[in-house]
């Protein structure tokens, strides 16, 4: 479990980061970029930000590069304004959670599809048995008694 403490540090950095990336970083190969994410280490030595960008795959690449070369900036930013005595290391990572998303989505569309398929096909469908196939209790008020006595006739 991870301490109130990591997480309000982590909390901090994603706010440090993402300022620096809006306002500081002037870096024309940036796009439309956003801090998902922010898993700190327990000494806190280590920092992993996971970010996502809109856009083409080119974009997307060009903006790892972008921040790759701004990492030292955004360290020394988080070191100075939480007063740190270690500065952590920056790794930038790519977030899975849009295309683990589309991929979902296109599970969840299939699914769909098949269950538009079934239904289609049961509208003009009978039961092969009864409709209810199961033993219900006898209702009190049947016409007919039970056998028990039948035999003696």
């Amino acid at each position: 479990m991870t301490s109130p403490y990591a997480l309000k540090r982590a909390e901090q950095i994603k706010h440090i980061a993402a300022e620096m990336l809006e306002k500081r970083v002037k870096d024309t190969r940036l796009g439309f970029v956003t801090i998902t994410d922010v898993r700190l280490s327990k000494d806190s030595h280590d920092c992993t930000l996971f970010y996502t960008v809109l856009g083409s795959e080119a974009e997307r690449v060009d903006t790892a590069a972008a921040l790759e070369a701004a990492r030292g900036q955004i360290r020394t930013a988080v070191s100075r304004r939480l007063a740190l005595r270690f500065a952590p290391t920056i790794t930038f990572v790519a977030d899975a959670m849009p295309e683990t998303t589309a991929h979902m989505e296109e599970l969840l569309a299939a699914a769909r599809l098949v269950d538009e398929t079934v239904a289609a096909k049961a509208v003009g469908a009978s039961y092969a048995g009864d409709a209810d196939p199961y033993k219900k209790p006898a209702e009190d008020g049947d016409d007919e008694p039970a056998d028990e006595d039948d035999d003696e006739e």
